[in-house]
């Protein structure tokens, strides 16, 4: 959005006012409107961004019900436009109800021009970032992996090693942290496949005792061991023609390791108590949070079924590392939560914001979509704060690298990911929002190998 698609409602009952107020916004579009009824037009018709309010509107000039009574349909009719309430010098109980009602912020008055161009900027910038975030969640930040959000160029390429693997039945090793989406990932590979429209099985390997593991994977036949009462078909077996996903196959234990490598060899499964070999066409996926190589040191893992497992391997970056990722999944969970909360929460306030890039989130989006919730549960107002998100920040001073050109150039390249990011790669907008020109901004993306 640039600076001309700006459009600002003032909403004033006094003439000489409203003509100052207009003379402070010169360069914007602006609108105006004396009364409710002129308000509610100009806000059907033409949606501004940012709305000055002053609470004492006709026909009760001296009071705040009208003006009150407006806030609220503004907010139910443009949830995410920013509403700046004006306000006298006695009048501050009035501000800080309005701001729990959902207004972005308050100014009172006497009119100072720079003050105010500067508190209605910053509305329009948050305007702006919150469109941005819900742009590229809904559209423009789309992969082929169907749930996956992202504007990160990590995993814009891991994407298309999806869309690569996927039509092959190499046997794929997924790669990551806890939480970091790894079955979104498999079930990706299964999408993208010939094999769609067959059957996706997934079984977790650490939620399933030892003794059990085994029959859930391979079946059993009537009589195997105590309370089998009938034949039961283990998940290999479910999923013939379609995809077996062994997330957290790191905690498989060693005995079981075996019989799952004489499987991949021969693709035939043997139920327990049974002795007829049933072949199984299958693509299987695996996943896990742990480190595999150092297990094969310890002897905690089959080397063996570990080449066999990691034709493909894929690793998920944490979300710390995913540049602009929180933000863009915050907004993305805000809306789904909205729905689910029956909430109409249109956005973070700029603390909040902050507190998102910054925060490490060692707990990755499940971390992230569990505070949002939470946020979203015990909001006050119409913005998630800080506060909201419960989230306690630690010093990070003692990560910061010493050698000066190494904090500069990562700074530079968090920056210029930020501006990108932030403008929805609009290369002019990003310069402006840096300082820099055009040119300049070209050659360092270049440099970082920055993905535009």
């Amino acid at each position: 959005m640039e600076k001309q698609d700006h459009t600002l409602l003032i909403i004033e009952d006094d003439p000489g006012l409203q003509s100052q107020l207009r003379w402070c916004f010169d360069d914007e579009k602006v609108l105006t409107a004396g009364n409710k009824d002129t308000a509610l037009a100009q806000l059907r018709r033409c949606e501004p961004q940012v709305v000055t309010l002053d609470l004492g509107l006709p026909p009760d000039p001296g009071g705040s019900t009208v003006g009150f009574s407006l806030l609220e349909e503004i907010l139910s009719l443009l949830p995410r436009t920013k509403i700046i309430v004006i306000t006298g010098r006695e009048e501050k109980e009035n501000a800080v109800r309005a701001i729990g009602m959902g207004a972005y912020d308050f100014y009172q008055k006497p009119v100072d021009a720079d003050t105010l161009k500067f508190v209605v900027d910053r509305a329009f910038r948050l305007h702006e970032l919150e469109t941005q975030n819900l742009t590229l969640k809904t559209g423009q930040a789309s992969t082929s992996v169907q749930n996956l959000i992202t504007s990160c160029p990590q995993m814009l390429s891991l994407c298309r090693t999806v869309e690569r693997v996927a039509p092959t039945d190499a046997t794929t090793l997924i790669l990551g942290d806890t939480g970091t989406g790894k079955e979104l990932i498999a079930r990706g590979l299964h999408q993208l496949s010939a094999r769609e429209n067959e059957n996706f099985c997934a079984i977790n390997c650490a939620a399933i005792p030892d003794a059990l593991l085994e029959s859930e994977l391979f079946g059993y036949e009537k009589g195997a061991f105590t309370g089998a009462n009938g034949t039961k078909e283990g998940k290999i077996e479910r999923a013939n023609n379609g995809t077996l996903f062994l997330d957290e196959i790191g905690d498989m234990p060693l005995t079981l390791q075996a019989k799952l490598l004489r499987f991949l060899q021969e693709r035939v499964v043997e139920r327990l108590g049974g002795h007829k070999e049933i072949p199984v066409d299958v693509r299987i996926v695996c996943a896990t949070h742990r480190n595999i190589e150092e297990m094969i040191k310890e002897g905690e893992f089959r080397e063996d079924l570990y080449y066999r497992l990691s034709e493909i391997v894929m690793t998920i970056p944490p979300l710390k590392d995913r540049e602009g990722d929180s933000i863009i999944l915050s907004n993305a969970f805000l809306q789904r939560f909205n729905q689910q909360q029956g909430r109409s929460i249109s956005g973070f306030t700029d603390d909040a914001l902050k507190t998102i890039e910054s925060y490490p989130w060692p707990g990755n989006i499940r971390e992230l979509e569990n505070k949002i919730k939470r946020a979203v549960i015990m909001a006050e107002s119409n913005l998630i704060t800080s506060d909201d998100l419960a989230i306690r920040i630690d010093s990070e001073e003692d990560a910061i690298p010493l050698n000066l050109r190494e904090v500069r150039d990562a700074a530079e390249k968090k920056a210029i990911s930020r501006a990108l990011n932030n403008s929805g790669n609009n290369m002019a907008k990003a310069a402006r929002l840096l300082g820099i020109t055009r040119p300049t901004l070209y050659t360092m993306v270049s440099k970082y190998k920055l993905n535009v």
